[in-house]
């Protein structure tokens, strides 16, 4: 099983060591193989053909912003596209939600705040309080969701380390066509997508990959596993 892990790697974030140590905390609880790379965002277009056959999945990492938004963009649409099974953490839950913008309620002028703060269609923005290093409950809304069935609860602590988030003005319309809020804060607000019929495309605003260990690995890192051994 091989993990492409979209980012600009950087040794000194909390967060890039411990996306490769929570896969291994994952698979060695499965018990199976997973080799992974960190794939530079400014390859992702020029090498894409090569990242396309040699991957079975795609985590797109923290660590906004990204040296190539367009190349982010692209490779989470063709995942989406192609059924990949995908998880996105922080960063990547807010690129990944501007893909869904752009290319299925086609709100092509989409825009993250980080990018532009003066757009006219912010569909991220800046968080009313930064949860930088702040760890809050999450409220898992559908049972019935692959994210539900990978949890043990329908409630979960989780540490985050962003300062943006999905514009609220846009919840509703993500999860009417189909990229549904299964997971919400205390004021409702969106804290992980997911979108329906498909074998796993899962975006966090948390970073569930900090708290994994190997005794206790991540349960929804884990589920992301156990969907790419079923597609593959």
């Amino acid at each position: 099983m091989n993990i492409a892990i979209i980012g600009d790697y950087d040794p000194h974030s909390a967060t890039h060591p411990a996306t490769g140590d929570a896969l291994q905390h994952a698979a060695g609880a499965l018990g199976i193989t997973v080799s992974f790379d960190w794939i530079p965002t400014e390859n992702i277009i020029p090498q894409f053909e090569i990242i396309r056959d040699h991957y079975d999945a795609y985590w797109i990492a923290p660590g906004s912003p990204y040296r190539d938004f367009a190349g982010v963009l692209h490779i989470i649409r063709y995942a989406r596209e192609n059924r990949i099974p995908t998880i996105g953490t922080c960063g990547g839950f807010q690129h990944m939600a501007i893909e869904f913008a752009r290319h299925v309620l086609q709100l092509q002028d989409a825009e993250h705040a980080e990018y532009d703060p003066y757009a006219s269609r912010l569909v991220v923005t800046p968080l009313s309080c930064s949860l930088v290093g702040q760890t809050l409950t999450i409220h898992i809304t559908d049972p019935h969701s692959k994210t539900a069935k990978a949890l043990p609860s329908d409630q979960l602590t989780a540490r985050y380390y962003c300062n943006f988030g999905l514009n609220p003005d846009y919840q509703a319309m993500l999860h009417q066509h189909g990229f549904h809020i299964v997971g919400t804060d205390d004021q409702a607000e969106a804290r992980i997508l997911e979108l329906a019929d498909h074998p796993f495309f899962v975006a966090t605003l948390f970073v569930p990959q900090t708290s994994s260990t190997a005794a206790y690995p991540h349960p929804l890192i884990t589920g992301f596993l156990k969907s790419i051994t079923t597609r593959t």
